[in-house]
């Protein structure tokens, strides 16, 4: 009996120890590809000191496993985990940083790429909202006092430790910047990571070519992979509200569908169509930054090579001012539209004014009439009506504020949202937008419902 225990024991011992080889075989080359990636675009886009990235990006579990070093005479940045599984990411000016993944280095610096000229217009000496020249006028009804103790509160840490590390906000108000602040060491030039707010950047691409009649919401997505199977029922607009039915995992604690595919996959787009269709298309919301990024290699065939590149700055970025904003794409040159999309708070915040001005530029239509509206409808099957298309929303259920993620805020408000507490909130009844910027972790990220509140009541 004693034998058989034993025996037992040492069976449970060693297939414990093979779980943990094979978990750390998939998870150790996820961790150096999330830290080379990080530490490149920070430091080559953004313009950061490598050791402040070190302590800052890179300082939480697991990431601070990770050794990264920077290399400018190659414009690339590598990292492993206790030597093992070294990854580099290289910077292409005006695609940002790529990780190298499944394919040669030479192969992906040699990519050809088509770029935008940034438009000739001096935005220090252009009046805002396309320039940098803010009025100073003020708002007899706006209560400047509760603005101010909101940012107070969003700049302070909570406890001993800096967890909430607030780092932009920026409040506009009928159209005029009345409220900015950075903290120490970021300024109004500093282009900080959106991350998911990327998704509502390809929604308006969407906007842009549906406008343009060569996308439809209600047809099949096109994917040529799907056609002779059921994943044919899937459309555009399944894809855009996330909830398409794809099978997918979006957990970011360990190897998953949206880790592999983030650090470990050339073509993002193409390893998302792969995913087998678990639910019936339209029925079923789940997040999912795989159908995101299928959404952005739909745009580059939709668009086609020649003009790919030039494509979401032509058509939309540089249009609304937003010239301090860079996407980065994948190995394959298709740009990650789920999550890797660097820009300044006041890009963030003209972003941010598109939508509030119902897609409206200067007299121009960029996105097609409705395409707002669109967006801040909530998805079939969304919970509690919270996502729309690429958007979170603050709708919930009607007449029902506790039913809101934010249920002291006004029931309009839709947002842009990032990993690390991004946020661009859109607010319609006060004319208003938002933008926060932070690098948050663990359990101290800013009340959000509180803060909204508060800027909200500040409006009288």
């Amino acid at each position: 009996m004693k034998k058989v225990i034993l025996r037992t024991f040492l069976v449970l011992i060693l297939a414990g120890l093979a779980y943990g080889f094979y978990y750390a075989w998939q998870a150790v080359p996820i961790i150096s590809g999330y830290s080379a990636k990080a530490m490149c675009s920070c430091a080559m886009v953004a313009g950061r000191n490598p050791d402040d990235i070190k302590k800052e990006e890179l300082s939480f579990f697991p990431m601070s496993l990770s050794e990264a070093e920077v290399n400018f005479q190659d414009s690339s940045a590598t990292s492993s985990v206790f030597g093992m599984a070294t990854r580099k990411a290289i910077y292409r000016k005006g695609l940002g940083c790529t990780l190298v993944v499944e394919m040669d280095e030479s192969d992906l610096r040699n990519q050809k790429a088509n770029l935008a000229t940034v438009p000739a217009i001096k935005q220090d000496s252009t009046a805002w909202p396309t320039g940098n020249l803010n009025s100073d006028s003020a708002f007899a009804n706006l209560d400047m006092t509760k603005i101010n103790a909101a940012l107070d509160e969003a700049f302070s840490e909570p406890g001993d430790k800096k967890t909430r590390r607030t780092r932009a906000m920026l409040i506009v108000y009928n159209g005029k910047i009345v409220a900015e602040r950075y903290v120490d060491g970021f300024n109004k030039d500093s282009k900080l990571m959106g991350w998911s707010m990327s998704k509502s950047i390809t929604n308006a691409q969407v906007g842009v070519l549906v406008k343009q009649g060569k996308l439809s919401l209600e047809k099949p997505a096109p994917v040529a992979a799907w056609e002779n199977d059921d994943r044919k029922r899937v459309t555009l607009g399944h894809l855009m509200n996330a909830n398409s039915g794809l099978e997918w995992t979006e957990n970011y604690g360990g190897p998953s569908h949206v880790t592999n595919m983030l650090y470990k996959k050339a073509d993002m787009g193409s390893f998302a169509a792969q995913s087998p269709l678990e639910d019936i298309p339209g029925e079923k919301f789940y997040y999912s930054s795989g159908t995101t990024n299928l959404i952005s290699r739909i745009i580059r065939q939709t668009v086609g090579e020649d003009e790919y590149f030039a494509f979401p700055y032509k058509e939309v970025l540089y249009k609304i001012g937003m010239f301090n904003t860079v996407l980065e794409p994948d190995a394959s040159g298709t740009f990650v539209g789920s999550s890797y999309a660097f820009g300044t708070a006041r890009d963030w915040a003209r972003f941010g004014l598109l939508y509030l001005n119902d897609g409206v530029w200067n007299g121009e239509r960029i996105l097609p009439e409705g395409w707002v509206k669109y967006t801040a409808k909530p998805a079939r099957g969304a919970n509690r009506g919270q996502y729309g298309a690429q958007w979170w929303l603050n709708a919930g259920a009607p007449g029902n504020p506790a039913d809101r993620m934010f249920p002291d805020a006004p029931a309009d408000v839709f947002w842009a949202d990032g990993f690390e507490s991004q946020n661009v909130f859109v607010i319609p009844s006060k004319n208003m937008v938002i933008v926060k910027l932070s690098l948050s972790h663990n359990s101290e990220y800013l009340d959000d419902n509180r803060f909204l509140r508060a800027v909200c009541e500040a409006v009288r």
